[in-house]
């Protein structure tokens, strides 16, 4: 095997994927242009605005992508490079598509609202305040963590700084010349060109000019950039930054396989297996829980029911976004592992211990992309800066994705106070700014982020087990869906009681008891809509019986 095979047979079969699976089940979901889309139904200039399939698979792409297809795989190499191959082709096809696109179909089907919406229509009102409620608390963890990562990176590599401020500046440029321009043919096109040249400048004047700030400081504009992301039209900064930056992972792939195509590096990475390791444990649950961006995460069917379903202009777009969004973000995760491929097990151990994954895929991808003639300098410097620039991509989005939560949450509360909050998006997004820097500043979000892998995954198979619930009361076979919720269930309560167990011996009671929480969490819910099944077969029995 070598990396050129198993990129060519890895694009192939993910294209074939999109082809034939995808088709199969947009027909499942009988997707229809005829539908209109909430963008159109409820267009309101804030959240609810039809765009065009670039610009929302962009904002998708970028917002679900983040640097979680690079870490979780190339962490997962420690069981063998071969079972992470597998797993990502396999969970992203199967599992991650699927889950990705239903979730945003469902939410479509519902007014553009979240999961937690669609889990009280089908499944009860209880069930839909624990989800939203176990929602809120797991962005809430991943705004907190992603403002310390960036920050400690923009005092770190104050390049990096420089140019996301830039793109920032480019994204609102290019937000209001497209919305001059959004009727006027090839125009679009045109800005998209204009737009994706001065990023990749920026990228060179961002090294060029390097932004020095304190640590609290940039913690604080960051938290103010979250909140003015969150708030303004989603077409005059979320959407255009996700749009173009979007085109920073695209180039890191094209040039990484153009790279692999002129250098065909040796494989220096053994095909050994391995069943359990010292530092991660058995390899099931924990591969399928370290590998969640690339193969399925249950972050992705917050942002499809929550930003991206609020955008699509057409129903037929869907499958492009939600299914070809995955795969293209599966193919990312493939290239992640060939980065680290190039080097022996040993010292890929070594490497990820002192390194971390990030370092070793910009050294890698960095090397290989040298092979094009561009300096490897520049080459690791683009690679690293590719990855930070995503990192601010999921701290805004996020921070969008918890003021919906929590708006959505007061919706139904019979008070002034709730009803105030349900409709004031300033108000709801100064509760998640406030809330993240509360978390931020007492420190404990290092010790919670251990049990976000495990959460994350228990959300997956959340939305898959609302989405079931939804097809079968719609008459829908659903076993395309159940198989993917069954297993991520059981990946979930394996890793919450693995995870349980192991804290409780180190003494780190906290997080036991948390991981506890949550494996009764996936319980309930999974009772809630068992009983609204039985329900629903008692009433058609009843009506029966009448006839």
């Amino acid at each position: 095997m070598n990396l050129i095979i198993l990129l060519s047979s890895s694009a192939i079969i993910l294209l074939i994927a999109y082809f034939t699976y995808g088709k199969f089940v947009a027909a499942k979901l009988k997707i229809n242009n005829k539908n209109i889309t909430p963008a159109h139904t409820l267009e309101d200039g804030i959240d609810y605005i039809p765009s065009k399939t670039p610009l929302v698979l962009g904002h998708h792409f970028a917002s679900i992508a983040g640097a979680g297809p690079i870490v979780g795989p190339i962490i997962a190499v420690t069981f063998g490079w071969i079972p992470a191959v597998i797993w990502i082709l396999v969970g992203g096809i199967f599992f991650g598509a699927v889950h990705d696109l239903t979730s945003m179909v469902a939410s479509m089907r519902h007014d553009g609202k979240s999961i937690g919406v669609i889990i009280q229509k089908y499944i009860g009102q209880k069930g839909k305040q624990l989800f939203l409620i176990f929602s809120f608390a797991t962005l809430i963890l991943v705004i907190a963590v992603f403002a310390d990562i960036i920050a400690k990176t923009f005092v770190g590599n104050p390049g990096v700084a420089s140019a996301s401020i830039l793109f920032i500046l480019l994204a609102i440029v290019f937000g209001i010349v497209h919305k001059a321009i959004k009727n006027k043919r090839g125009a679009f096109t045109v800005a998209s060109v204009i737009g994706v040249v001065l990023m990749y400048f920026f990228v060179y004047v961002g090294i060029q000019i390097p932004f020095l700030l304190d640590y609290k400081v940039w913690v604080v504009l960051l938290m103010v950039y979250a909140f003015i992301a969150s708030v303004t039209p989603v077409s005059f900064l979320l959407q255009p930054r996700d749009y173009l930056n979007s085109f920073l992972l695209y180039g890191l792939m094209i040039f990484a396989v153009i790279g692999v195509m002129i250098a065909n590096p040796d494989i220096k990475m053994d095909n050994q297996i391995e069943l359990s390791t010292e530092s991660l444990g058995y390899i099931f649950p924990v591969l399928f829980v370290t590998v969640a961006c690339g193969a399925i995460s249950g972050f992705h069917s917050l942002v499809a029911s929550g930003t991206t379903s609020k955008q699509v202009n057409k129903e037929g777009d869907a499958k492009v976004i939600g299914f070809g969004g995955m795969l293209i973000e599966s193919f990312l995760a493939i290239i992640a592992v060939g980065a680290v491929m190039v080097i022996s097990r040993t010292e890929y151990a070594s490497r990820l211990t002192l390194e971390g994954p990030v370092t070793m895929f910009a050294d890698g991808l960095g090397g290989i992309i040298s092979s094009t003639g561009i300096s490897i300098g520049l080459a690791t410097s683009f690679v690293a800066l590719a990855v930070s620039a995503f990192a601010l991509t999921t701290l805004d989005t996020c921070t969008r994705l918890t003021r919906f939560t929590l708006q959505e949450y007061f919706e139904d509360v019979d008070s002034k106070p709730g009803k105030m909050l349900a409709k004031n998006r300033f108000l709801a997004t100064s509760i998640v700014v406030v809330c993240a820097v509360f978390l931020l500043s007492s420190g404990e979000f290092t010790t919670l982020w251990s049990i976000f892998g495990s959460a994350n995954q228990m959300l997956a198979a959340m939305a898959l087990l609302a989405v079931s619930v939804w097809l079968i009361k719609k008459k829908v076979s659903p076993t395309f869906v159940l198989i993917p919720m069954f297993f991520m269930f059981a990946v979930t309560l394996s890793s919450l009681f693995l995870f349980a167990v192991k804290n409780f011996n180190d003494g780190i009671y906290i997080l036991s008891v948390l991981a506890g929480v949550l494996f009764l969490l996936a319980l309930v819910l999974i009772y809630l809509a068992k009983e609204s099944l039985k329900k629903e077969l008692e009433e058609q029995d009843k009506k029966l019986k009448k006839v």
